[in-house]
């Protein structure tokens, strides 16, 4: 049975301008499921980075609520966690301290367990006193992700975490991105401008319209368990991933 984790009523948002006020984003009506990897897509300007601002907290609604566990949010809080475009690692602290950085800060208990477990699974245990400026891009995307997930939040932000990255990377961590939520079963709402990305990695696909954007439709895909279970398969070769993927050009471009 799906368990509500995120409820977003009625949500607008409107920014202040020399002009008067301009509404960003409008209407949005959304859940979102413990265990969820929700993949929002829209045209440039419609908003996505918007509400996902809304549900980390960090701007002020101008109508609707968001509650995480039924409870309002009102401000950033340790619940939730941000993994951005911008690794933004600390330059002057190696991969085990950037990691460690926030249950450190915190004074938690001893997390030598959890630090091992994330820089085992990420794949960097043998780089973990290197500094972020010897790490290639992909590699400190993969420690951004691991700093983040240390804290155990009940849900991961994505702005476009993969966006910076050159093809081959972008690719390497979509499928370490895949294989680590099949794994851990975390919940993610990322944004992205990749249909592809999107339906590749994500289990419920949302699609904006244009600013000031809403939700127009919702996509609930398995693309990516195909991926997980058949070396072989090819999403662009599979009709029901190209008739998704057109029908959601087809949106975008309304």
């Amino acid at each position: 049975m799906e368990k509500k984790l995120v409820d977003v009523v009625d949500v607008s948002v409107s920014y202040d301008g020399q002009s008067g006020a301009t509404k960003a984003i409008e209407n949005i009506n959304m859940q979102i499921n413990k265990s969820d990897f929700v993949v929002l897509l829209g045209p440039s300007g419609c908003g996505k980075t918007t509400l996902l601002n809304v549900l980390s907290g960090f701007i002020k609604l101008s109508e609707g609520a968001v509650y995480i566990k039924g409870n309002l949010i009102t401000g950033p809080g340790k619940e939730r966690g941000v993994v951005f475009q911008q690794t933004n690692l600390f330059p002057w602290l190696n991969i085990e301290q950037n990691i460690r950085f926030g249950p450190d800060l915190q004074k938690k208990v001893d997390i030598s367990k959890s630090y091992d477990h994330y820089i085992n699974i990420i794949g960097l245990k043998d780089y973990q006193k290197h500094y972020p400026f010897e790490l290639s891009g992909g590699m400190q995307q993969r420690v951004a992700i691991a700093r983040t997930m240390i804290n155990n939040p009940e849900l991961i932000l994505m702005d476009e975490p993969f966006g910076a990255l050159d093809a081959i990377n972008r690719n390497l961590l979509q499928d370490f991105l895949r294989s680590l939520w099949a794994d851990e079963k975390f919940t993610v709402f990322m944004i992205t401008h990749d249909i592809d990305e999107a339906l590749t990695l994500g289990n419920r696909v949302l699609v904006m319209s244009k600013s000031p954007g809403t939700i127009i439709q919702e996509f609930n895909v398995d693309f990516y368990l195909k991926i997980l279970n058949d070396d072989e398969y090819i999403a662009s070769l599979d009709p029901e991933f190209v008739k998704t993927r057109k029908a959601i050009l087809n949106l975008l471009q309304i």
